[in-house]
């Protein structure tokens, strides 16, 4: 099945990954060569891109995010297209590949929430720098105001970095699973965004040192204006700029009658709420308030994919936390 292609105006742009999340719910994780049962299997759509323009229009609203990725030719793409349009994500930025297989992640879940993730990225490895100058692609790069890169190769990373930096957008990058490869590897990619997103492993994983404060001076040496924004789970978020830190504490989810069942997917519900109120015009501390929210309403719920909606996440706005800024 192609995905269709259509001229929407669109506010963000998300790029990487859309993967097929089977999810194993256990008591505990296993040690090594031991074995462990699973009391309950889920098979639901993920994959952080997708997760994060999902999260994103749930908050906006019909055709106002649009994913940039690359599914293979089979039976999970059709249902992966189907579900995202039906969430009101733009799906003409989607490459459909022959021979590939589409991603799918393997995620093991314990009994406090807590995961463990096995992927296979299959097409998602295939989205490359020439595909953001594909018309249909490349015209969404244009209309959106922020762009939204997550996981693609660091090549594509690279390239849509630059590209949004020519066209003047607001460039986030979670940079995730590739932030292993150091400022010097991704030097080039650093310099050209506005914002880099990372928990707390991924901060010292990209600088060495796990203070947000510490690892973005290091980040300064490479672009003096970029904003590190460290995800610190329970505790809540940290902005760190050149000019301000902004703090919120983590959400009380017992003042709301919640209770944590599943982390997978609370970053990218956090990241998409987080973009999504910049392209609405919220300041970093507003949006930031609001990203901390939806993460936490997030991990209540069992789905990867578990992000409040507009009406949702506006009736839990005054349990949201009030971020400090020095």
């Amino acid at each position: 099945m192609e995905a269709g292609w259509c001229r929407v105006l669109v506010d963000i742009a998300v790029l990487g990954a859309i993967n097929w999340d089977i999810n194993l719910f256990v008591e505990r994780f296993p040690e090594v060569g031991e074995e462990v049962p699973v009391y309950r299997i889920t098979r639901v759509p993920g994959g952080k891109a997708a997760n994060v323009a999902v999260a994103a229009a749930r908050v906006l609203g019909p055709n106002r995010a649009a994913l940039i990725g690359c599914l293979g030719k089979d039976d999970i793409a059709e249902v992966q297209v189907r579900i995202l349009q039906d969430e009101g994500v733009v799906t003409s930025g989607i490459k459909m590949l022959e021979g590939e297989e589409s991603g799918q992640a393997y995620i093991l879940i314990d009994r406090y929430g807590r995961n463990m993730i096995n992927t296979f990225f299959g097409a998602n490895l295939r989205l490359s720098p020439s595909d953001l100058h594909n018309p249909e692609i490349e015209s969404l790069l244009e209309e959106a105001q922020i762009i939204t890169v997550i996981d693609p190769p660091v090549e594509t990373i690279r390239e849509a970095a630059s590209f949004g930096k020519r066209l003047g957008k607001t460039v986030i990058w979670d940079a995730g699973v590739r932030s292993t490869l150091g400022i010097k590897t991704l030097r080039e990619v650093l310099a050209e965004v506005d914002y880099v997103v990372l928990n707390r492993v991924e901060v010292k994983n990209l600088t060495g040192v796990e203070n947000p404060a510490t690892a973005r001076k290091r980040l300064s040496e490479v672009n003096s204006e970029i904003r590190l924004i460290a995800k610190l789970g329970e505790k809540g978020c940290v902005m760190v700029g050149p000019k301000e830190t902004i703090k919120v504490r983590g959400v009380n989810l017992r003042r709301l009658g919640m209770k944590v069942v599943n982390t997978v997917g609370c970053g990218d519900a956090f990241l998409g709420v987080f973009a999504a109120s910049r392209a609405e015009g919220f300041n970093d501390k507003e949006a930031l308030e609001r990203a901390n929210l939806a993460g936490a309403i997030k991990a209540t719920r069992h789905e990867t994919r578990g992000s409040p909606t507009r009406m949702e996440l506006e009736r839990f706005l005054e349990f949201k936390e009030v971020g400090e800024t020095t």
